[in-house]
């Protein structure tokens, strides 16, 4: 995510990261739900004001609790998500799509096909058909988003490039986020 943020920057994009409380204690174990949201809100609180479009972005669960935040009307003008955990590894029934529906910014995934943490058929009928979803499928790449012939050169450069070009088309009005 270093590398990503960096390259971002060096588009020209104001870019912030930042560790949840349990990362920073040196846990392997995330906090509880409310505490990732209320650690998340206050860096987008902090970001949103040094900017003129604002979007979110996270890494697995940073993903899925920038969507959460997205869903309780943060006022985000997109949402890009990279690796998005659909479901915990080795439960596919126990998916994490019920706040979708309240979601309206437009959201941009970037999902390994091989993914341990989201299958692609529930992928591809959970989260391909929520509108304003665009999706970028990364073909043989896990959730590290490794894998498939991808080198880490290859896998930056494309998620960067791809993520900026997302960015400038939702700010311009250009795209709406939406179709595959």
């Amino acid at each position: 995510m270093v590398a990503l943020r960096d390259r971002l920057a060096g588009a020209g994009h104001r870019v912030l990261t930042f560790n949840y409380p349990y990362a920073e204690r040196g846990s392997k174990s995330p906090d509880r739900a409310e505490r990732l949201v209320e650690c998340h809100r206050a860096a987008a609180d902090l970001l949103r004001e040094t900017v003129d479009v604002f979007f979110m972005a996270g890494r697995s669960m940073g993903g899925r609790i920038a969507t959460y935040l997205a869903a309780d009307g943060y006022p985000a003008a997109g949402v890009i998500l990279y690796a998005y955990p659909l479901h915990p590894a080795g439960k596919p029934e126990s998916l994490r799509v019920a706040h979708f529906p309240t979601v309206t910014a437009p959201l941009l995934f970037f999902q390994g096909t091989r993914d341990a943490l989201s299958r692609m058929n529930l992928f591809e009928l959970h989260i391909v058909t929520l509108p304003n979803v665009a999706v970028e499928l990364l073909e043989g790449a896990t959730h590290s988003l490794t894998g498939g012939g991808w080198s880490e050169e290859a896998m930056l450069q494309h998620l960067s490039e791809r993520s900026a070009s997302w960015i400038e088309g939702v700010s311009s009005g250009r795209t709406a986020g939406t179709g595959p």
